[in-house]
C-alpha cells in the first residue's frame, strides 16, 4: 500500500508540474508560433552540422531550375537602381501593365496566367470559348492589363516595343470612358519574356512548319509600315509549311534572326527597316545597347527558363499573388528536336545579337532575383528581432525584471569607527553602482545575446547567399 500510495503521490506532482509548466508556457508565449520554442530548436541546431534553413534544397522552391552551375557568378555590374525592382502599382488608380509578348518564349502560358491565376479583389472574368478575358479594376470599368488575352492584339500581331510605346497610350485613351479621359498621364509598366536563342529559334522554326505566318503584324515605325522592299518575304505561296530547317536558316530576311533584340530595341536608332541606313554590324550594335537599355527599365522581365523564379521577382515587384504556382516545363516541340552541334553553333551565329541579350538578361534576372532574396532575408531578421524585443518585454515582468520593480541588494552595515567612516557623498555613489549593476544583470538576458550575435553575423548571412545554389 505505501508503494503504491507513494508512486500515486509522484504521478500526482507531475501531473502538477506538467500542468504549471503549461499555465507559465501559455503566459510567456500565448501565440501559436512561440519565440522560445523556436530560439531552443535552433540552439540544437547549431551544435553541429549545417542550419536546417541551409540545406540544400530544404524547403526552398527556387532550386536550379536549368540543371547549370551550382554557384552564379555575376559578370556584368548592375547598380542598385537595376536590382531593386518593386514597383508602386495602383490597380485601383490609371496604372497599366503592358504584355510585350514575343513569339515562342512562353508568352501564351505567362499571358494566362496574368488574366486567370493572380489573386485579385475583382477578378478578370474569362468566359469559356473566348480568348480575351476583361479585366477591370475594382470598383471601375477599366483595365488594367494590356495585353493579348485582356484587350487583344489592339497594336498589331506581336506589337514590338517601338509599336507599343507609340501605340498604347492612344489605345487606352479611347477604351476609357469619356468622362475619365482628361486625367492626369497614367504609369505604363512594360513586362515581357525571354528564351534562350536557340531553342526559341527552333521552336518558331516548328511553327511555321506547321503554318504560321504571323503575316497580320504591322511592324510599324516612324508612322509606318515597311515596304516589300525593305521587308521581302521568305516564300512565295501563302505559307512556309513544310520548310527544312535548312531553308529556314538560308532565308536572310528572316525575321525570327535576332527576333527578340529587334523587337525589344527602339528600331527608329536604326532607320526602321531600311537596311541600307548603315552596316549590319553597326545596325546590330546599335539595335543591342537598345534592348539592353529598354530590357534594363522594364518594370519587369522573365526567362523561360527559370519559372519559379519568374513568379517570384514578378510577385515581389508588383505586389500581386498567384494562385497556383508555375511549372517549368522541359518537354517543348523545340527540346524533341535533334540537332547536331554544328546546326546549333550556325544557330548561335545566326542569333548573335539575341545570343549577347540574353547572357546579359540572365545575368540581371539572377543579380535581380539573388538582391531580392537578400532583402527578404534581411526583413525577415528585422521580424525576428522585433519579435524578440516583444517576448522580451513579456519575460522580464515575469522574471522580476525592471517592470516588477525589482528591490536592490541591500548591503550589510557594518560598524565603523569615525576616522574610517566614509563620507555621506560617497555611500550613496556606492549605492548607485550596486543597484546598477543589479540591473545591469537583469537587462542582459541570453535572448537580447543571440539577438546581438545575429547582427554581427548578418553579413555572413549575406555571404553565403551571393553563393546560394541556383
Amino acid at each position: 500500500m505505501d508503494e503504491r500510495s507513494s508512486s500515486s503521490r509522484l504521478l500526482v506532482a507531475l501531473v502538477t508540474v506538467l500542468l504549471f509548466g503549461a499555465i507559465v508556457l501559455q503566459y510567456v508565449c500565448p501565440g501559436s508560433d512561440c519565440q522560445l520554442l523556436r530560439l531552443g530548436s535552433s540552439a540544437q541546431g547549431d551544435g553541429g552540422g549545417s542550419p536546417p534553413s541551409r540545406a540544400a534544397g530544404a524547403g526552398d522552391p527556387y532550386v536550379a531550375e536549368d540543371g547549370a552551375l551550382a554557384r552564379f557568378e555575376p559578370r556584368f555590374h548592375f547598380d542598385t537602381s537595376d536590382l531593386d525592382r518593386v514597383v508602386d502599382f495602383h490597380i485601383k488608380g490609371d496604372d497599366v501593365i503592358v504584355f510585350l509578348h514575343i513569339q515562342k518564349t512562353g508568352g501564351t502560358t505567362f499571358g494566362r496566367h496574368l488574366v486567370r491565376n493572380i489573386q485579385l479583389e475583382r477578378p478578370c472574368e474569362c468566359r469559356a470559348g473566348q480568348k480575351k478575358c476583361t479585366c477591370y479594376r475594382p470598383g471601375k470599368r477599366e483595365t488594367w492589363l494590356f495585353s493579348r488575352f485582356s484587350t487583344g492584339w489592339s497594336c498589331g500581331l506581336h506589337a514590338d516595343w517601338t509599336e507599343l510605346t507609340n501605340c498604347v497610350p492612344s489605345v487606352m485613351g479611347t477604351r476609357e470612358p469619356s468622362e475619365t479621359r482628361t486625367a492626369p498621364s497614367r504609369n505604363y509598366y512594360y513586362i515581357t519574356i525571354l528564351r534562350d536563342p536557340v531553342w526559341r529559334y527552333l521552336s518558331e522554326w516548328r511553327h511555321v512548319q506547321r503554318g504560321a505566318t504571323w503575316k497580320a503584324s504591322l511592324h510599324m515605325c516612324d508612322g509606318r509600315a515597311p515596304t516589300l522592299a525593305e521587308l521581302p518575304s521568305c516564300y512565295p505561296g501563302d505559307d512556309w509549311s513544310g520548310c527544312s530547317l535548312e531553308e529556314f536558316m538560308a532565308c536572310p530576311h528572316n525575321l525570327a534572326n535576332n527576333r527578340q533584340t529587334r523587337m525589344l530595341a527602339d528600331l527608329s536608332l536604326v532607320g526602321c527597316y531600311n537596311l541600307s541606313a548603315m552596316s549590319e554590324n553597326q545596325r546590330g550594335a546599335v539595335l543591342l545597347e537598345s534592348a539592353k537599355r529598354n530590357l534594363r527599365r522594364m518594370a519587369f522581365f522573365g526567362l523561360t527558363e527559370y519559372q519559379r523564379k519568374t513568379q517570384y521577382l514578378f510577385e515581389r515587384t508588383f505586389r500581386l499573388a498567384f494562385i497556383a504556382p508555375f511549372t517549368q516545363l522541359n518537354g517543348t516541340r523545340a527540346a524533341s528536336v535533334e540537332v547536331a552541334p554544328e546546326t546549333q553553333q550556325r544557330i548561335r551565329e545566326l542569333n548573335r545579337w539575341d545570343v549577347e541579350l540574353y547572357e546579359y538578361a540572365r545575368d540581371l534576372f539572377l543579380q535581380r532575383f539573388q538582391y531580392a532574396r537578400q532583402q527578404e532575408r534581411r526583413e525577415a531578421r528585422q521580424r525576428r528581432q522585433q519579435e524578440r524585443r516583444r517576448l522580451r518585454a513579456k519575460v522580464l515582468p515575469w522574471w522580476g525584471g525592471p517592470g516588477k520593480g525589482l528591490k536592490p541588494t541591500k548591503t550589510p552595515q557594518i560598524k565603523q569607527s569615525s576616522a574610517t567612516r566614509p563620507t555621506e557623498p560617497k555611500q550613496v555613489e556606492v549605492g548607485k553602482n550596486q543597484e546598477n549593476k543589479v540591473e545591469g544583470e537583469l537587462e542582459d538576458p541570453w535572448w537580447e545575446e543571440e539577438e546581438e550575435e545575429e547582427d554581427e553575423t548578418g553579413t555572413i548571412e549575406d555571404y553565403i547567399d551571393n553563393v546560394e545554389q541556383w
